[in-house]
């Protein structure tokens, strides 16, 4: 009986490894939003109205993956509308390719109505894998953290004014090394995760699904770096803070969300 029990665990994991390996997991995102005037002053509107903004970032992403590479991107949905009297503009991120094996990651980028393809090496995340555990579903999950130090934009993730720790709950269950977003490197599938201000959770997982699908990497848009497309980004930005008045009394509202 031991005999066979071995048997269907090296089944499992020829399975997992073989060229026909496919999975697919849904992520569903929440973003606790800090909103700042251009010149950085933090602006109160109450918590309804955080509320009602909160929801209109409420999104899902689908993320494919077989036992190399990864593709993962936002599902479309209906526009809903946004709180009364605010117009959110938001320069977006399209799907992103990981390719573990080779170290790199390709992204669409966009940033007001120019299409961007970003390709960049991928950076090892320091993960601490914790002895703490969870159940998320049916998987057995095991917590990770990883630190993003104060001004640090070498990672390609984002600069912050304070240290960073995110939480990921990630399942051996699964041991492909993907994750949601730009996360990536752990001994399992990421599952869950926080960075503090926004949270990802996998509602659903399909492993070997009935209907066939590739992996498919992007290709539209100017090639750039991730360090040359941040710099776009934070011109263009810069560029509509100056130029964009939409107060009531002729000042400037920039709302950003997530950094």
């Amino acid at each position: 009986m031991k005999n066979c029990f071995v048997c269907l665990l090296m089944l499992a994991g020829f399975a997992l490894h073989s060229q026909n390996f496919r999975g697919m997991a849904i992520y569903e995102s929440k973003t606790m939003l800090e909103m700042k005037t251009g010149d950085g002053k933090e602006i109160d509107l109450g918590e309804d109205f955080k509320e009602q903004l909160a929801k209109a970032f409420e999104k899902k992403y689908t993320l494919k993956f077989d036992a190399q590479a990864s593709v993962y991107e936002e599902q479309e949905k209906l526009q809903s509308p946004g709180p009364v009297g605010i117009t959110v503009k938001v320069t977006g991120d399209g799907r992103r390719y990981k390719n573990l094996k080779e170290k790199y990651y390709l992204l669409e980028g966009d940033i007001f109505g120019k299409e961007f393809l970003v390709k960049d090496s991928l950076v090892k995340l320091n993960w601490k894998l914790e002895n703490e555990t969870k159940k998320i579903g049916s998987y057995n999950c095991f917590k990770a953290t990883y630190t993003i130090k104060k001004d640090n934009t070498k990672d390609g993730l984002f600069g912050t004014d304070k240290d960073v720790v995110v939480t990921a709950w990630y399942t051996p269950d699964i041991p492909v090394g993907h994750g949601p977003g730009i996360y990536w490197g752990l001994p399992g599938l990421i599952l869950e995760v926080n960075d503090g201000s926004t949270s990802l959770l996998c509602s659903k997982i399909v492993l070997n699904p009935a209907e066939k699908f590739e992996i498919t990497k992007p290709s539209v848009g100017q090639k750039v770096s991730q360090a040359e497309f941040d710099k776009i980004h934070e011109e263009k930005m810069q560029q509509m803070e100056q130029m964009e008045n939409t107060g009531p009394e002729g000042t400037t509202r920039v709302f950003r969300i997530g950094g």
